[in-house]
Formats: structure tokens, C-alpha cells, sequence
């Protein structure tokens, strides 16, 4: 089964004074890979701005753009279509032994190393150690997602965009970015190499054809058990159709969707609207 969609993305600034100059990235263009394949995508700014775009170390494509006339308001918009399928069953399944071998560990180093997202707690430690007992790595993820789904409640505003795994866990509240940090400090505890993952989601597993709906920016984690393999904490479901991967990191410090840097201005005010269709 495979869906098309679409999904614009659009960020407003507006400030209280105007910005002289401004730099830019955004991070806001889905991933090709062996689950969703990229049709269309564009990512236009109004006052208009002359950008290129590269893949960063991560493997994310990157949009870069700087303007430099004084401006009191900068919109950014992503389209994209994409069409996503089920992600073909895992063939490859590494035991515990593959997980802790020198190739292994140095190949994914950097996905096994906590960060300030996703510090190291010993008692999330212990919490790991418990729930990887007996299960393999494949059973193992599974185990630790769930228990980070039922641990959490979702709950809007409990958190910042600068909140750690370690904050969530305090609160037992948080959002989905929180969820996909605590997932990866219990699967690195564990010794499975994983990695932070933004998209958007359909909200609806029966979307009609044609309807337009307010969408959702998202994240989600891929554990690596002899393949890269993807699951949402926060609904406790693989990753489908509905998923729409754009970045892969350590944290979600890897893939902001936009971030830059300003000379001039003052406060600013922050208006983010995703909408997603699905086409076919």
C-alpha cells in the first residue's frame, strides 16, 4: 500500500524592528529513500531571498538563504509531494553480540553517544537494562518504545524546544519530540545504535482522498538491529504511510526545521502552519 502527499509547511517571523541582515537554514525537504520517494519540493521565502541547498553530514537536505535588506517579516514556505509506502519487513536481524562488535560500535559511535538532548541518566539505565532482558534487539526496541508511550502523557506546553529526555521523564509529560529523546537515552543505554527523526504525520489512518487538514511536524526514532527500522513512540505504531521523514540526527539539534542568525530587529513574533493532503 502507498499514499501520495502533500505537505506545505509555512513559517512566519515578524519583528519588532527591522533585521538588517539574516542567514538561514531550513531543514524542511523529505528524504528519498526505500520507503517514500520526493516528487516535488520547493521551499520559498517572502521578502524573496537567493538560496542553494546541500546535504549535511546527516543526510539532510539543507536550504540555505541570507537577505540582507532591512525586512520586518520573513515567511518561509516548504511544498512538497511525496508518496510513502510500508517500509519492507526487517531480513537482517543482529544479535546482541553483532550490536557490541568493534565494526558495529565504530561505525555508529556517534548514534550511541548521549548528547545534551539525551544525556546519560543511570536510572533510565537500569530502566533499560530491565526491559531488554530476554528479547532480542528487534523485541527490544519494540519493548522500549512502548514502555516510553505509556510512560508519557502528551501534554502540549509541559516542554520547551530546549528540553532534554531527562525533563520529560521528571514531568512523565511532554510532546513528541520528548518522546523520541527518551526512546533513544533507554535504546543507547542498551547498546542499539538510534537516531532522532523529524517528518510531519497524517492525523487521520482513513484520510480521504483529496481533503486538506491541518498536519502535524513530528518525530520519531529509527533503531538500527542489522537494518534501519522505524517506530513512533508517541502513538506506539510502526512508521507508514501516514509518516513523512525529512531529517535524521542524534537530536533534534541535528535537524531544526529552520534556524539562522540576525543583525538588527527585536522581539519577534512565530506563526507555523502545516498543511498535508493526501493525493492518491
Amino acid at each position: 500500500m502507498s499514499w501520495r502527499l502533500r505537505v506545505v509547511h509555512s513559517t512566519g517571523f515578524g519583528y519588532d524592528a527591522p533585521v538588517t541582515s539574516s542567514y538561514n537554514e531550513a531543514r524542511l525537504t523529505p528524504r528519498s529513500d526505500s520507503r517514500q520517494n520526493v516528487i516535488l519540493n520547493r521551499v520559498e521565502t517572502v521578502p524573496a531571498t537567493r538560496s542553494y541547498r546541500y546535504t549535511d553530514y546527516w543526510g539532510t537536505a539543507v536550504t540555505a538563504f541570507d537577505l540582507h535588506a532591512p525586512h520586518t517579516s520573513l515567511e518561509v514556505t516548504a511544498a512538497s509531494v511525496v508518496e510513502t509506502e510500508v517500509p519492507p519487513p526487517v531480513e537482517v536481524h543482529a544479535t546482541w553480540e553483532d550490536l557490541a562488535s568493534e565494526p558495529v560500535l565504530d561505525r555508529f559511535d556517534e548514534l550511541l553517544t548521549y548528547t545534551e538532548y539525551v544525556p546519560f541518566n543511570r536510572r533510565l539505565g537500569n530502566v533499560a537494562r530491565r526491559l531488554v532482558k530476554d528479547a532480542t534487539p528487534d523485541e527490544a526496541v519494540l519493548a522500549v518504545a512502548r514502555w516510553v508511550h505509556e510512560t508519557l502523557e502528551y501534554v502540549p506546553g509541559t516542554t520547551g524546544v530546549h528540553s532534554s529526555a531527562i525533563d520529560a521523564w521528571e514531568e512523565r509529560k511532554g510532546v513528541c519530540q520528548d518522546y523520541a529523546h527518551l526512546t533513544l537515552v533507554l535504546l543507547r543505554s542498551a547498546g542499539i545504535p538510534a537516531r532522532y527523526v523529524s517528518g510531519y504525520l497524517h492525523p487521520e489512518e482513513g484520510a480521504a482522498i483529496g481533503t486538506t487538514v491541518a498536519g502535524q511536524s513530528h518525530a520519531w526514532i529509527e533503531a538500527w538491529t542489522g537494518k534501519w527500522q522505524g517506530y513512533d513512540p508517541t502513538n506506539d505504531v510502526p512508521i507508514g504511510v501516514r509518516h513523512v521523514s525529512v531529517g535524521v540526527g542524534r537530536d533534534y539539534g541535528d535537524v531544526p526545521p529552520l534556524k539562522g542568525i540576525i543583525a538588527g530587529g527585536g522581539a519577534s513574533d512565530l506563526d507555523v502552519d502545516v498543511e498535508i493532503t493526501r493525493l492518491a
